[in-house]
């Protein structure tokens, strides 16, 4: 079959539920994963035949897609700071406001050496080994507590060729004897409420346990993170967190409430409340 055809193919396909930009988006990933071809191709090469085991592959992919399976679950791996990290239905996707606040801490620190960090709740390990690899000689530790994450974050690790410190830990329960000057978290913080206004890609095929919280308790973690990270900053280290959109200043009193000062709250590129630095 023509490659040109199968393009056809999925845009009639997918158009109705993704829109076409998107499924012209999904398209080239796809040949680049699965057919090692660049996304002009078609530009140069009209006629490009594809042999019937690629064709078969792209439309398993289709029927994925139809499905609402996310593109990173049907290649395997996503982007992130310039790099590549596998990913599945055990972690949640990395997304660019979490960069964002990678970015935020690259800034702030971009000059120091030898920093101690601390990510609490790591998933597919991106924000750990971000860290790792732009901080300048950072010792990094990263825990969470599912043990099918940290085997990805540990693959993710070796992936991008850094060194971090993964090991299994309750965020509500830690018992970390160091001191940190950096610690890090985007805990899960969706209430169950907001389930409505989330897609059938995030609802059917991210893990419930890294995304959602109480109604009556949004702020759970963070509790248990601002108490760990009042008594294990070094002086002058910084908490950093991602949060709930609708939370913002909620989230900042609690931290207030742990004797952090200094507690800037920041939008992500879509205008939404998304981080926060605090200071002891």
């Amino acid at each position: 079959m023509l490659l040109k055809e199968v393009k056809k193919i999925f845009h009639e396909e997918l158009d109705p539920i993704y829109g076409k930009e998107e499924v012209s988006s999904f398209f080239y990933l796809l040949i680049e994963h699965f057919l090692g071809l660049e996304r002009f191709v078609l530009a140069i090469q009209p006629n490009l035949m594809v042999e019937k085991k690629e064709e078969s592959q792209l439309f398993s992919a289709l029927s994925d897609l139809k499905l609402h399976r996310p593109i990173q679950h049907v290649i395997g791996s996503a982007h992130f700071m310039d790099m590549e990290f596998k990913v599945g239905p055990e972690v949640l996707i990395p997304r660019p406001e979490t960069e964002e606040l990678v970015r935020w801490i690259l800034e702030d620190f971009e000059k120091r050496i030898g920093l101690d960090v601390l990510d609490m709740g790591t998933g597919s390990g991106c924000i750990a080994i971000s860290l790792s690899k732009f901080l300048n000689k950072a010792n990094v530790k990263a825990i969470d507590i599912s043990m099918e994450a940290l085997k990805i974050a540990q693959d993710n690790a070796k992936k991008n060729m850094v060194q971090v410190d993964f090991f299994k830990a309750d965020i509500s329960n830690l018992n970390i004897e160091q001191k940190f000057d950096i610690i890090i978290s985007n805990p899960p913080y969706v209430r169950e409420l907001e389930k409505n206004n989330m897609t059938n890609n995030v609802l059917s095929f991210e893990p419930e346990g890294a995304l959602f919280v109480s109604d009556k308790d949004p702020l759970i973690f963070y509790r248990h993170i601002a108490d760990f990270a009042s008594q294990n900053l070094k002086t002058n280290g910084i908490l950093y967190l991602e949060i709930n959109q609708y939370l913002g200043p909620e989230t900042c009193d609690l931290l207030s409430m742990f004797n952090f000062n200094s507690i800037e709250l920041r939008k992500d590129m879509y205008g939404n409340d998304r981080m926060i630095k605090a200071k002891m």
